[in-house]
C-alpha cells in the first residue's frame, strides 16, 4: 500500500471480527519473522505483519528522514486507517519493540495491550546517544561496503556472537534463520540502522511513567543487558508487567518460541476487552 513517502510490504492474515496482533520484527528481520508464532496462536486472533522500513520489501519513496521512528509511527498509524483498524494488539522485538513503545506512548487509543520483547525506551543521556550514534554509524556503513554474500554471512555471525543473544547460534534453525537475515538489501540496512537506532531516537524514559495501557515486558534469562533494562521500566511504570524466560536470550520468539506465545496468549486473553 503507498502512501506519500511509503510503499508498506504488509499481509493481513485472518477477518478483522478477531482482535487483531501488530506484530513488529527486529532490525534484519523481516515480514516472516513472527510465522512459528502465529502458526501456534492459531485462529484466536488475526494478525498483521510487515516490513518495517529498511527491511524486506517495504520501500521508502522519501527521503532518508522517513526512516526515522517518529516518521514511521506516524505512517503505521495511517496503515492502520486505511486498514479501518480503530485499535489492536501490539507485540514488538527489539527495534520493534522499541518503535511499539513509541507507538504506544504517542497513540495510547490505538492499541488494547502491548507485548515489548527485549525492548528499552532508548537513552536518556545526550553522551550516550551521541556514542551510539557513532557506533552505528560505523556498522552501518561495514554493511553497506559489504560488496559479497560470503560478507554479510560474517558480519551476521559477529553480530549474533553479542552476549546479549546467549546460545541463539546453537539453535537448530539458526541457519534458516541466518538465510532469511541474507536476503534483505544492505544499504537499507544501513540507512534503518542509522536513522532508527537507539542512538537516533527519541527518548521514551520520562513518558514512561505515564503510560496507561498495559504492558507485558519479555526478557531471556541469558540476556543481563536487557533484564536490568526491563527492570527499571517495570518501576517506572507501575502498569506494566515483567516476566523472564527461561532458556533463551534476546530473540525469545525463536529461541523458546512456545513459553513466548503461552505468555503473549494468556496477556491478551487475560481480561475482557473492546475493539470499538
Amino acid at each position: 500500500m503507498i502512501f506519500k513517502n511509503y510503499q508498506f510490504h504488509y499481509s493481513l492474515i485472518g477477518t478483522l471480527n478477531k482482535p487483531l496482533i501488530l506484530f513488529l520484527h527486529g532490525f534484519m528481520g523481516n515480514i516472516d519473522e513472527f510465522d512459528e508464532v502465529i502458526k501456534l496462536l492459531l485462529y484466536e486472533f488475526s494478525y498483521l505483519r510487515i516490513d518495517l522500513p529498511g527491511h524486506g520489501k517495504t520501500q521508502v519513496l522519501g527521503g532518508d528522514d522517513y526512516y526515522t521512528m517518529t516518521n514511521t509511527a506516524h505512517a503505521l498509524i495511517n496503515l492502520l486507517d486505511e486498514l479501518k483498524i480503530a485499535k489492536c494488539f501490539l507485540v514488538g522485538y527489539s527495534m520493534g519493540g522499541r518503535l511499539a513503545l513509541y507507538l504506544t506512548l504517542h497513540f495510547p487509543k490505538r492499541f488494547l495491550k502491548v507485548v515489548l520483547e527485549s525492548a528499552s525506551p532508548g537513552l536518556s543521556a545526550e553522551a550516550e546517544r551521541l556514542e551510539r550514534i557513532k557506533l552505528d554509524t560505523q556498522i552501518g556503513r561495514k554493511l553497506a561496503r559489504s560488496v559479497a554474500r560470503s560478507d554479510f554471512a560474517t558480519f551476521l555471525s559477529n553480530w549474533y556472537n553479542q552476549t546479549i543473544f546467549g546460545n541463539l547460534k546453537n539453535h537448530p534453525e539458526y541457519d534458516r534463520m541466518v538465510e532469511s537475515r541474507l536476503q534483505n538489501n544492505l544499504h537499507e540496512l544501513d540507512k534503518s540502522l542509522r536513522f532508527m537506532g537507539t542512538g537516533c531516537q527519541p527518548s521514551l524514559w520520562e513518558k514512561l511513567q505515564d503510560n496507561k495501557i498495559s504492558m507485558l515486558l519479555l526478557v531471556g534469562e541469558y540476556d543481563e543487558k536487557f533484564i536490568s533494562i526491563n527492570t527499571k521500566m517495570a518501576k517506572i511504570c507501575e502498569i506494566a508487567q515483567l516476566k523472564i524466560i527461561s532458556n533463551a536470550g534476546h530473540n525469545i520468539h525463536f529461541e523458546n518460541t512456545l513459553a513466548f506465545v503461552e505468555n503473549i496468549k494468556y496477556f491478551l486473553s487475560v481480561a475482557s476487552y473492546k475493539l470499538g
